[in-house]
């Protein structure tokens, strides 16, 4: 397994290919191998009916503190600005013309089918700066202010285990699952 990007070269070895270099060489030396530590880490597995789901739970007001913190400096103060993906924003508010017209931002608040995604992506993804470096309280949080931001659950909600699976999405039902059993064809 591929991990990270430490040396793995024996001392004195540079491992340089130059135009001179008769061959390349068998390897890189360009990461190392995960240990069992960061694997588990990693194998997580949150389904949108919440299995899996850890234990822990975050308030709307916790998770603000969570985003002004670690969030705001690439996704903006209220969500919709910062040099990151947008997301707040349930416009537009009716339909789901995304097939149809360009154009249309895509944010958590209009196209997320699910809001156990939430907690799934920014464990493993988040911060940009820290990925995985978050508590499973703060991401419940977090995730429960984000979804307030999309007035999609009320302030004083709390996520966990239990509610946030039963958070239903607006764009919920416009996926549908993708039952090929292989070729091109595309529903």
């Amino acid at each position: 397994v591929f991990y990270g990007c430490g040396p793995n070269t024996p001392d004195g070895e540079s491992g340089a290919v130059t135009s001179g270099s008769a061959e390349w060489p068998s390897t890189f030396a360009i990461g190392h191998d995960a240990t069992p530590a960061q694997i588990e880490a990693l194998d997580i597995d949150f389904g949108p009916d919440g299995a899996g789901a850890p234990p822990g739970s975050g308030s709307v007001a916790e998770g603000k503190v969570v985003y002004d913190t670690k969030c705001v400096g690439c996704h903006g103060t209220t969500g919709q600005e910062g040099p990151n993906d947008r997301l707040v924003g349930r416009e537009p508010s009716e339909g789901f013309p995304f097939g149809e017209r360009r154009g249309i931002r895509r944010t958590i608040g209009n196209y997320w089918p699910y809001a156990t995604t939430i907690f799934d992506y920014v464990t493993r993804a988040m911060p940009m700066t820290a990925p995985g470096s978050l508590t499973p309280d703060e991401v419940y949080a977090v995730a429960a202010y984000i979804l307030f931001l999309n007035e999609i659950i009320p302030e004083d909600a709390i996520m966990n285990a239990e509610t946030l699976p039963a958070v239903t999405m607006p764009a919920r039902d416009r996926f549908v699952p993708d039952d090929r059993v292989g070729g091109p064809e595309v529903r």
